[in-house]
């Protein structure tokens, strides 16, 4: 291994993390949260992260677009988590 692989694989890990902290930032407005309270915080951060995962593996790019299409229709984020037959 040489002394850039360490260096690619931290840079990746970090614009993996700024991604996903941009999209929970703007997307879903996580710094305006109400909920402050033991361990409400880091469960609604989970709910958010399940989210956008979710709509990265269906192929959207946009969230905030994937996330209006899916609130459109409560069978559609069902049948995104393969829990429809």
């Amino acid at each position: 291994m040489t002394g850039l692989q360490p260096a690619a694989w931290v840079k990746g890990h970090w614009k993996i993390k700024n991604l996903l902290h941009h999209v929970r930032d703007r997307t879903f407005r996580e710094g305006d949260s109400k909920i402050h309270v033991g361990r409400l915080p880091r469960i609604m951060a989970g709910l958010r992260n399940l989210a956008i995962g979710v709509h990265r593996q269906d192929g959207h790019t946009n969230i905030a677009a994937a996330l209006r299409h899916t609130a459109r229709d409560c069978y559609r984020s069902l049948t995104a988590l393969g829990l429809t037959g």
